[in-house]
C-alpha cells in the first residue's frame, strides 16, 4: 500500500506538470482514499471510465474534468462526475500537455517509439511550448500506414499529397493539426496527428505534405499506458487501463 501523496509528489515531479502551460489543471483534480492499493488509467475522465474503475482508489487520465474555469459550477454533468467520485472515494489525477510533450513517457515520444522513428527531435510549437517530435525513417507511405493501423489497430485516415517514398516525420497526438504549418515550412515528407479540421485538407494538398490523422483517442492511449507501467514497478500496486475508445 501507498500513500496517494507519495504518488501524487512523484507524477507532479516526473512530469513538471508546475511547469507546463495548459488549459487543463494538471495535476490532483479531485482528492480520495489517502492510501492507494489499485490505480486505473485512461484517456478520458468520464462516467463510463469511472463506472468501470468503481472499485479503484485512484485514476488517472490524460483528459480530466477541470479546464480554466470549467468547474466554477458544480452542476449537471459536473456535479454527477465528482459526486461519483467523492462517493467512492476515487481520487483522480490529469496530465494532459505535460503527458503529450513528455520525452520518456509522453504520447508523442510513444508513438516515435512504436513507428521505429530515429535521430527524433523537438518538434510542434503550441503556445511557445513544444509538444511534439519529428523523426527519421525511410519508408513508403503505404508502408507506413500499414504500420500505424496494425501497432495502433485503427484504420487511419490519409491524405497523400506528398511523395509515396517518405523519410522525415513529424508527430504530434491527439488534437495536434495546428503543427501542420510547421510540417510544411520544415519540409516535412509526413505528418501525423490524431484528428484534423476541415481547412487541413487544403492546406495540407497545397503544401504538398502527406498527412495521417490516426485518430485522437488513437494516439493518446500510449502515454498513460506507460505511466501505467512506471507506477506499477516503482509502487507495487495494482493496474489497468480501461479502454472507452471514442472512434474519434
Amino acid at each position: 500500500m501507498v500513500l496517494l501523496k507519495e504518488i501524487v509528489e512523484f507524477l507532479d515531479g516526473e512530469l513538471g506538470v508546475k511547469d507546463v502551460e495548459d488549459s487543463s489543471n494538471n495535476g490532483l483534480q479531485v482528492s480520495g482514499n489517502k492510501e492507494v492499493k489499485k490505480i486505473a488509467f485512461a484517456v478520458d475522465a468520464c462516467m463510463e471510465v469511472f463506472e468501470k474503475a468503481k472499485d479503484f482508489n485512484m485514476i488517472i487520465v490524460h483528459h480530466g474534468i477541470s479546464w480554466d474555469d470549467s468547474l466554477k459550477h458544480l452542476t449537471g454533468i459536473n456535479y454527477s462526475r465528482v459526486k461519483f467520485l467523492v462517493d467512492n472515494n476515487i481520487s483522480l489525477y490529469a496530465a494532459h500537455l505535460p503527458l503529450d510533450k513528455h520525452p520518456k513517457h509522453g504520447n508523442n515520444a510513444e508513438l516515435c517509439r512504436i513507428f521505429g522513428l530515429k535521430h527524433i527531435h523537438g518538434f510542434g510549437n503550441y503556445h511557445e511550448q513544444i509538444i511534439g517530435f519529428a523523426g527519421e525513417k525511410e519508408i513508403s507511405l503505404k508502408e507506413f500506414v500499414k504500420e500505424i493501423n496494425k501497432k495502433l489497430n485503427i484504420k487511419c485516415k490519409v491524405f497523400d499529397f506528398g511523395n509515396e517514398k517518405i523519410k522525415n516525420i513529424g508527430v504530434v497526438s491527439g488534437g495536434g493539426s495546428s503543427a501542420l504549418n510547421e510540417a510544411i515550412e520544415k519540409s516535412l515528407d509526413c505528418f501525423v496527428t490524431g484528428e484534423i479540421p476541415h481547412h487541413s485538407y487544403q492546406l495540407a494538398k497545397e503544401g504538398k505534405i502527406n498527412l495521417i490523422a490516426a485518430g485522437h483517442y488513437s494516439t493518446e492511449t500510449l502515454g498513460v499506458k506507460a505511466l501505467m507501467n512506471i507506477l506499477k514497478e516503482k509502487f507495487k500496486v495494482e493496474v489497468k487501463f480501461i479502454d472507452a475508445p471514442t472512434g474519434l
